[in-house]
């Protein structure tokens, strides 16, 4: 990766932000919230700019102190609000449109706090790499007219994590995030006892310091993704692992062989994706 891009880049994303003039960030805490966030302090300064979390179900509680955490740490302006994605129709079902549902059930959150702060635009972490992937939330953001400027900015991961670490930021090689109903495979219905048997079980892996990890659910199964180089290392610990994973809930567990890939249950929607 060219460093020169990158800051390129990072110049289109300043000119992005100065044309919208006061924003609020839907923040998750991730590597891509927390640049975006950043960058907007420092092109906006901090009375122009909101950070909105949403603590929901699906939002691991080690997530949403990540998230008071980084905002300090950058002295962003911070707000979270409750939000039960179980309550919005549709998403429990969890079809292939369960995205959709979830990020329009935000931004209808968010629309009424931008109007009455005095906000110009709704903004999500969006990049240039989720636009190859089935992602329905961006249908629901266009729908509701929120913005992704990192991706208008032809932003990638890489040139996030290259210039989040240059800036200082901790957040520069955090694993990927993802909510907890994107464990849970499509068509099995979502509640709250499996999103709890998911937290519990990724922080249980966790605690062997394997940083990346998913536990992917099909009904009694447990699919554990790693990355490859940290196989060895979970399965050093396999007996713990499968009696904490049973105690939980699961009645079978297993290791995914080909690793950790985001987005992985998409495969399930494979000839069905339009």
């Amino acid at each position: 990766m060219n460093i020169h891009d990158s800051l390129v880049k990072e110049q289109r994303l300043m000119e992005i932000l100065s044309e919208m003039k006061r924003i609020i960030i839907a923040f998750s805490g991730g590597v891509d919230s927390t640049y975006l966030l950043k960058v907007a302090l420092q092109t906006l300064g901090k009375e122009n700019v909101l950070a909105i979390t949403a603590d929901s179900e699906s939002f691991p509680p080690s997530e949403r102190e990540e998230t008071i955490r980084i905002a300090k740490a950058i002295d962003a302006p911070h707000q979270i609000i409750k939000m039960s994605e179980l309550s919005i129709p549709g998403y429990s079902e969890n079809d292939s449109n369960r995205c959709y549902y979830c990020k329009k059930g935000l931004f209808e959150n968010l629309y009424p706090i931008m109007i009455e702060k005095g906000y110009h635009n709704l903004t999500f972490g969006l990049i240039k790499d989720d636009l190859g992937d089935h992602r329905p939330g961006v249908k629901a953001a266009i729908e509701k007219n929120v913005r992704g400027p990192l991706a208008e900015a032809d932003i990638t991961k890489e040139d996030i994590r290259i210039r989040s670490k240059e800036l200082g930021l901790d957040t520069w090689d955090k694993p990927s995030l993802a909510c907890l109903s994107s464990r849970i495979a499509y068509g099995e219905k979502i509640t709250i006892e499996k999103l709890r048997k998911v937290d519990e079980a990724e922080q249980f892996i966790k605690g062997f310091g394997i940083k990346q990890v998913r536990v992917r659910v099909h009904h009694e199964i447990a699919r554990i993704e790693v990355d490859p180089a940290d196989m060895n290392e979970l399965l050093k610990y396999h007996n713990e692992v499968s009696e904490q994973l049973r105690f939980i809930g699961f009645k079978y567990v297993a290791m995914d062989l080909v690793g950790y890939k985001s987005g992985s249950m998409n495969k399930m929607l494979e000839g069905t994706i339009s």
